[in-house]
């Protein structure tokens, strides 16, 4: 067994402007820090115990910096793109088949990978169980929301979203019209609030 030294060093203090936003330089040191320890342990370093699962969660710790191209608020890790890590290959679903951002997200992927001293590590795209808007965490619900795009609801993507009307994600109300079934981005529809009168986007349900 291995024991770590505990940093005895006073923490740092964050400013009132800082944000752990993906991409951001307080975000991209903190997953810096154990880049090195990451990389011993999924190269099977004989003085280390490898731990899958704790493997797993360091690379997503390093890829939730890693912002979507088309909704810069919200990470690939929030979108649920980053499925599991398995022998040293990183498996990704993209949202879609034939989503523009597809190929920028893995080459974005690749560098964070690549900075992060990981450059041995594959990545392979996963097709099959297919990509579903159940896989955006909570986190990344509310990040959409604070953004001004209405997020998914949980389930909603076993029925029709014409269904049911999408809450304003600026003032709240449920009294909507959808004005396009296409948005900014195909992935997501236009819609306008009766209330406030705010056109906002709604994030589609796959």
């Amino acid at each position: 067994m291995i024991v770590h030294k505990n940093n005895l060093s006073p923490p740092r203090r964050r400013g009132p402007g800082t944000r752990n936003r993906p991409g951001s330089a307080l975000a991209l040191e903190r997953t810096g820090e154990r880049s090195q320890e990451l990389d011993s342990r999924l190269r099977g370093n004989d003085n280390l115990v490898v731990d899958r699962e704790e493997s797993q969660r360091g690379v997503f710790e390093i890829l939730s910096c890693v912002p979507d191209p088309e909704i810069p608020c919200v990470s690939v890790v929030d979108l649920g793109i980053v499925r599991e890590v398995r022998e040293n290959t990183l498996f990704i679903t993209p949202t879609y088949s034939g989503c523009p951002a597809t190929i920028a997200i893995a080459q974005d992927i690749r560098k964070a990978l690549d900075e992060a001293g990981l450059t041995h590590m594959k990545i392979e795209t996963m097709l099959s169980p297919p990509w579903t808007t159940d896989w955006i965490s909570d986190e990344g619900r509310e990040k959409l929301r604070a953004y001004g795009i209405a997020p998914p609801p949980k389930g909603a993507a076993r029925h029709s979203l014409r269904e049911e009307a999408a809450q304003c994600p600026r003032c709240g109300s449920l009294h909507t019209e959808e004005i396009s079934r296409f948005g900014s981005t195909p992935c997501k529809s236009l819609n306008r609030c009766l209330d406030c009168s705010e056109p906002f986007d709604r994030f589609k349900c796959h």
